[in-house]
């Protein structure tokens, strides 16, 4: 599979898992901003040149980006404003907010050599 396939896939299980846990604010891959897109494509791109770097290490490549990009840490998402919820180390996360970055690092392993 394409980078840019797989990170459709892993954008789509996320949508999935954030709505399992009641956060319904995801859009799906066809209707997500350029940035959010970019992100995910950033991030597998990341576990193919890393494929020994765990979840800690994704969420940690993903804040980095976003701090680089002007966000900041805030209780909500948003977009204009820049603000996050998870620009935190990955430790203060919430268990449900980490399992984010241990699908989205399991999917990018099992579609890579498709």
């Amino acid at each position: 599979m394409k980078v840019e396939q797989i990170a459709q896939v892993a954008h789509e299980i996320n949508k999935a898992y954030c709505e399992a846990i009641g956060d319904n604010s995801q859009a799906g891959w066809e209707d997500a901003p350029q940035w959010q897109k970019e992100s995910a494509v950033l991030g597998v791109i990341f576990h193919m040149e890393n494929p020994d770097a765990g979840a800690d290490a994704s969420h940690n490549s993903w804040m980095k980006e976003k701090l680089e990009n002007g966000w900041k840490y805030g209780h909500v998402k948003d977009e204009n404003e820049k603000t996050h919820p998870c620009i935190l180390p990955f430790e203060y996360l919430s268990k449900e907010q980490q399992a984010k970055d241990y699908l989205f690092r399991q999917v990018v392993h099992s579609l890579k050599n498709l």
